[in-house]
């Protein structure tokens, strides 16, 4: 006989999500389907009730891990092992009588591997299930996804390198298509830091030595400027503003937990839409750009 494999709550619960996600998904594809596709109000109000579904089943999983995490103080008990079906026997007076087992065949210790290594690897999943639903870059990214949603939009990936932030807005301008337009990561920042230093009044009292909370001196501010110019210096709200002078135009910038930032509202041109997150890699801070949400009922085709 083979050894039992017993799932754990945890793992029980795991499957039971998966099987959840599946049939939300079902779900969602049999509401694309009875939405045409030139009604774009519906499409809409459909994009906004899928995140929604999304963010409740989220949360609905996110409490019931919580709630077995809390009541089960104790391991689960394990199925007793009957090792090829044979058990030591007891004797009337006491002692045992060991009964040889069987020599494992290969292929059984092979099937018995195997069966372990999937336990194992259920295991896994589950706990990354725990971990994943719990964890505020997963939450972050469904309130993320919620009030993008409510803006026909929805996140573009940038890489994580330093330059998200101008890499963000190197796309937001590119999506545009406006003839010279476009500019390149290099002369986003080399206008950036260009813009800076000819109104260092305007940028200077912003800048602190973190040492010794003075101002900069001319030499720091420099070097800062040179920082934006040359190297992968993390961009913020200093230079989004110096970066609105450049280009003329507002930029906005969307975050989960708080309201949007709106940066150059004085000229009036379509804003550039910028996404942070505060928890998206695992050195925080983060910029995407956005795009378009993608035509609902073609989503799955994309």
């Amino acid at each position: 006989m083979e050894e039992e494999i017993v799932e754990t709550p945890e793992e029980q619960l795991a499957k039971q999500h998966r099987k959840e996600k599946k049939d939300m998904q079902a779900k969602i594809q049999s509401m694309k389907n009875a939405v045409p596709k030139n009604d774009k109000k519906k499409r809409k109000q459909m994009a906004e009730e899928i995140a929604k579904l999304e963010v409740d089943l989220s949360q609905k999983h996110d409490e019931e891990f919580k709630q077995l995490k809390s009541t089960s103080g104790t391991k689960p008990h394990k199925v007793e092992e009957v090792l090829n079906g044979v058990e030591n026997m007891k004797m009337e007076d006491g002692e045992e009588e060991e009964v040889k087992q069987p020599r494992v065949t290969k292929a059984q210790k092979r099937r018995d591997k195997k069966a372990a290594q999937e336990k194992e690897r259920e295991s896994r999943i589950a706990e990354a299930e725990v971990e994943n639903l719990q964890g505020v870059r997963h939450q972050e990214g469904l309130m993320l996804a919620q009030k993008l949603a409510q803006q026909q939009l929805q996140i573009k990936e940038i890489s994580s390198d330093g330059h998200c932030m101008y890499r963000a807005i190197e796309d937001q301008l590119a999506q545009r298509s406006q003839p010279g337009l476009t500019m390149s990561v290099k002369e986003l920042r080399s206008r950036t830091a260009e813009h800076m230093r000819s109104h260092s009044d305007e940028f200077l009292p912003f800048l602190t030595n973190p040492n010794t909370g003075d101002m900069y001196t001319t030499d720091e501010f420099e070097k800062y400027c040179s920082d934006v110019e040359h190297t992968a210096a993390w961009g913020g709200q200093l230079e989004l503003r110096a970066l609105t002078q450049v280009l003329r135009m507002a930029i906005e910038v969307i975050q989960a937990n708080s309201s949007t930032i709106k940066i150059g509202e004085e000229f009036d041109s379509e804003p550039i839409i910028l996404v942070y997150m505060r928890h998206a890699y695992g050195l925080g801070e983060h910029y995407n750009t956005v795009e378009r949400l993608k035509d609902p009922a073609n989503a799955e085709d994309s």
